[in-house]
């Protein structure tokens, strides 16, 4: 039996409970990126996690080039003073490059992306010049190879550009196509099983029967899964009793990396997820000092990674933002999963009880003077799923924390990089 302790003031704190970080330091300390390695074109990977260096195949751009619509000049024919004209001798189309050498005295009409011609190294904008006859006069002011994009300013042919854990965005795959890379090698996607459990559940579609509500924490999973990337099982809802659980927890290990289950995790009499998980696996912890969400089960079973999720719709969404998200991101093999945190005034006084972290719903937003600020988006009971809607962050109070001031600055979590 765990001690417990009462402050005054405070939540009854449990010394069985973990801190949010001791319970993410212990989660991450636990799991290993998943084995498995697939070669995919470069359009699918969007997303993916890269299992390869890559390197710079040639020079991007591959040839020194202009920026503008203009005119290509050598940089010794900008006067000092005055203005000096130029005979215009060549036009460059970009694509199409010409073998002509300018002389001085001379220049040649280019086209953004054309290929600077021999002899010149600055381009001066279409704007800036005075058409004159069959030339052009420029003025003094202008700098040496101004508009003139290098060969391999981007990227130099053999540079490491991407390594081992990158998670592949738009620019990214612009890039691998910038290079002319065609496939590369991204590990295997992980694969979760996830089924929610109460006996007052009912699948969207079914007439409730008294005293029954809708499963909402299946559909918030789902969402939350399908913009992680993985591959994923929707168990759907299993009953409140000893043999199905146990019978859906096998099939879940037998077929995914990870099993993440909703309602079950507290210690009412019909609550047998943790009952079920200590029958048949081990069970590292299942309380957390945090609000809300409190309840959290993280386990394994015969290999399987397990989560239980608390029931109430917020509580999780929350904790799976917070835990299971940084290690599904891990299990892919992704670096650098630090959240953003911000910090930021508030509009309005804040209030919580001391003894868990809590993460306030909020709204950042410029206030008048252009600040931004932040605000809680009203109630935060861990049944108002209204209030994550509403939400584009997180507001981290810490657990000692009992009130902010309006105008003091707190810890805020976007939900960019979350959601």
């Amino acid at each position: 039996m765990s001690k417990k302790q009462n402050l005054p003031g405070c939540d009854e704190i449990d010394s069985g409970v973990l801190r949010v970080d001791q319970a993410r330091d212990n989660i991450l300390s636990a799991l290993s990126p998943v084995n498995g390695v697939e070669q995919v074109a470069v359009r699918s990977a969007l997303g993916r996690i890269l299992a390869q260096d890559v390197l710079a195949t040639i020079d991007v751009p591959s040839h020194t080039n202009s920026a503008m619509d203009g005119y290509a000049i050598l940089a010794a024919d900008i006067p000092t003073g005055g203005s000096k004209k130029l005979n215009v001798v060549a036009t460059v189309m970009a694509g199409a490059p010409i073998k002509q050498t300018i002389a001085v005295g001379e220049c040649a009409r280019i086209m953004t992306g054309g290929k600077m011609p021999a002899g010149t190294d600055t381009v001066i904008m279409q704007e800036h010049v005075k058409r004159v006859g069959d030339g052009i006069e420029i003025t003094g002011g202008h700098k040496p190879q101004q508009n003139v994009r290098q060969a391999g300013e981007d990227l130099a042919n053999g540079e490491r550009v991407f390594g081992p854990g990158k998670k592949l965005s738009p620019a990214d795959i612009g890039m691998l196509a910038s290079m002319g890379i065609a496939e590369v090698r991204v590990r295997r996607r992980v694969r979760v099983a996830f089924f929610s459990t109460g006996d007052e559940l009912c699948s969207v579609g079914q007439t409730l029967d008294d005293g029954q509500i809708y499963d909402s924490n299946r559909y918030t999973l789902y969402g939350m899964l399908k913009n992680l990337g993985v591959d994923f099982i929707d168990m759907g809802i299993i009953p409140d009793q000893r043999e199905p659980l146990e019978k859906a927890f096998f099939t879940a290990a037998a077929e995914a990396d990870v099993l993440i289950t909703s309602g079950g995790v507290s210690v009412g009499e019909a609550d047998f997820v943790k009952e079920t998980l200590n029958k048949i696996g081990q069970v590292g912890f299942w309380k957390i000092a945090m609000k809300p969400g409190k309840p959290l089960a993280f386990g394994n079973i015969e290999g399987c990674q397990f989560f239980g999720l608390p029931g109430n719709p917020v509580s999780a969404m929350v904790t799976f933002y917070q835990f299971v998200q940084p290690a599904l991101r891990h299990l892919m093999g992704e670096k650098n999963t630090a959240p953003l945190l911000l910090q930021l005034k508030t509009d309005v006084s804040l209030k919580k009880r001391p003894g868990r972290l809590e993460y306030q719903r909020g709204i950042m937003a410029n206030n008048a003077n252009g600040e931004l600020v932040v605000r809680p988006t009203g109630a935060q009971g861990s049944g108002i799923l209204s209030s994550m809607g509403e939400a584009n962050c997180f507001i981290v109070l810490p657990l000692e924390c009992s009130k902010v001031d309006a105008g003091q600055t707190v810890t805020v979590q976007p939900f960019a990089g979350l959601i």
